[in-house]
């Protein structure tokens, strides 16, 4: 099985690659077949076999020679890993499959925003309409709550805080930001929405540290915080109870 999911989430993650490239230049993501962005020779089936055909042609287009950016086995390599994860975590049922998505949905969000500096509202969109899937199918063959109450609580608090900051600072913090931290408020529900803005908001203070101090960016440099709220879901989704209980323990 494990097996099975490793090349289901590598297949998934070249997918990724071709939506990261495309998307943000309005291209279609299905249409023309996959092809070289510098020569624009068609790629044969063999040269789009994720992790393998990149390293049989050492990173290099094998008609023109350019480059191959490292981000493609990266994105397919942490596609896969995520969905082993996920499955490690939920097991294989209706959980595994919806955060199998998600997870795949904010991977592309988390590279889009570092590289473009936007979040696409078609990626956004997705996460809410899986999450009304995910929410439907467990109430009716599982017979869970639907939680619509908590999680449209999660939507307007997250999006609203967000909403806040963007107008607060003036722009330096983006529309996409605001309904990215609306819709994993959706996913997530008012509680754990709460920790995954706290979790953004930490990473994204050590790392835009970090960077200052190794001058890499200066103050004036804009840094996209899409990722770091993409990070904080991932850590809110796999341990957030057990983070949560450890706050409260260290409080008592």
């Amino acid at each position: 099985m494990i097996l099975l999911i490793l090349i289901y989430g590598l297949v998934i993650g070249s997918f990724l690659n071709v939506c990261i490239y495309r998307i943000p230049r309005g291209e279609n993501i299905a249409w023309p077949g996959s092809h070289c962005p510098t020569c624009s020779h068609s790629l044969k089936w063999y040269d789009n076999i994720p992790l393998i055909s990149y390293l049989l042609l050492r990173g290099e287009c094998r008609y023109c020679k350019s480059h191959i950016s490292v981000q493609y086995p990266v994105v397919e390599a942490l596609n896969a890993m995520l969905y082993i994860i996920m499955y490690a975590k939920f097991g294989f049922g209706a959980d595994f499959i919806f955060y199998s998505l998600i997870a795949s949905l904010l991977l592309a969000i988390f590279f889009i925003d570092l590289k473009e500096m936007i979040i696409p509202d078609s990626l956004v969109a997705g996460v809410l309409i899986l999450s009304v899937i995910h929410k439907a199918v467990n109430y009716f063959l599982y017979n869970l709550p639907f939680g619509l109450i908590d999680s449209i609580l999660g939507l307007l608090a997250a999006g609203g805080l967000f909403l806040i900051i963007m107008i607060a600072s003036r722009g330096g913090m983006g529309g996409g930001d605001v309904t990215l931290a609306g819709a994993l408020g959706f996913v997530l529900g008012i509680k754990y929405m709460l920790l995954n803005v706290f979790l953004s908001f930490v990473l994204g203070s050590i790392i835009s540290i970090a960077l200052l101090a190794a001058k890499i960016k200066t103050r004036k440099d804009p840094i996209p915080f899409g990722p770091f709220i993409v990070v904080g879901f991932f850590i809110t989704v796999l341990w957030g109870q057990e983070i949560i209980n450890l706050y409260i323990n260290l409080s008592l």
